[in-house]
């Protein structure tokens, strides 16, 4: 707990065997919930993550990025958590710093931080490749125009909410791919919630997940779109369900059971 608060950290994985014992050994005390949802790997994760102690769920098929949040987020919030902690169990994150960025939403300041890979300029130096270091640049200083907010990144594997941001969003209606996390920002920022950042390491190495050059080219398209039907959205010339109050949230008694407990 911090000032209280029970601390939830959840991880979206796929194929993580290799990285995640790792990952949960650097998890801190102060963690009270642990929980992975493996999106139907080929590998030995969910095995792997039941023998570290750490509450695990499998999808029935592989549903992809923005689902498997979905089912952490329902899961987290389901089990009591507070403050929920989303890292990738992929090691490229250091778990170290999960009291610091649950800290600073449990503190009442902030509804979300952000771990930024920007800030502190370790990015290059951890490994990023050039061409995604540009791409991260160039559309974080879009989204910023487009959604009138000033932050170092909006890509980041490593963020921490409050439980009032999880059951507010309407979450079921973004992409189940990787643009998932770039749509639940734009909603944060929409829905008025505070947005906080921290400096985070980065390392990429052979087993840390990293999408391809073309899922990469997929993924920064989905990333203006975002932006566009944001603006859109603001000056009432689109209604998208995503933006709305009344859109359907992980909370929904609705929700399909797409995940089994092992």
């Amino acid at each position: 707990m911090i000032d209280g608060k029970r601390i939830a950290v959840v991880m979206p994985a796929y194929n993580a065997e290799k990285t995640l014992e790792m990952t949960v050994r650097e998890l801190s005390d102060l963690v009270d919930i642990k929980i992975l949802v493996d999106d139907s790997s080929r590998d030995q994760t969910a095995l792997l993550s039941k023998q570290l102690g750490v509450q695990t769920f499998i999808h029935d098929t592989n549903y992809g990025y923005g689902r498997n949040q979905q089912t952490c987020y329902r899961e987290a919030l389901a089990a009591g958590a507070d403050v929920v902690v989303m890292v990738h169990p992929d090691y490229q994150y250091t778990p170290l710093l999960v009291p610091a960025i649950a800290g600073m939403v449990a503190s009442g300041v902030y509804d979300m931080v952000l771990a930024s890979r920007i800030l502190g300029g370790g990015a290059l130096r951890g490994g990023m490749p050039l061409y995604k270091y540009i791409s991260n640049r160039f559309l974080t200083a879009f989204q910023n125009l487009f959604l009138g907010v000033k932050l170092s990144e909006y890509h980041t594997g490593f963020r921490a909410f409050s439980r009032e941001l999880l059951e507010t969003l309407p979450l079921l209606e973004n992409s189940d791919d990787f643009v998932f996390d770039n749509q639940m920002i734009a909603q944060a920022v929409m829905f008025g919630f505070r947005i906080g950042e921290i400096s985070c390491p980065t390392k990429y190495f052979q087993e840390a997940s990293s999408i391809n050059f073309k899922r990469s080219v997929e993924y920064g398209l989905g990333v203006l779109g975002t932006s566009i039907t944001f603006a859109l959205q603001k000056l009432g010339l689109i209604h998208l369900a995503r933006f709305d109050a009344k859109g359907r949230k992980v909370t929904h008694p609705n929700y399909s059971e797409y995940a089994r407990r092992v």
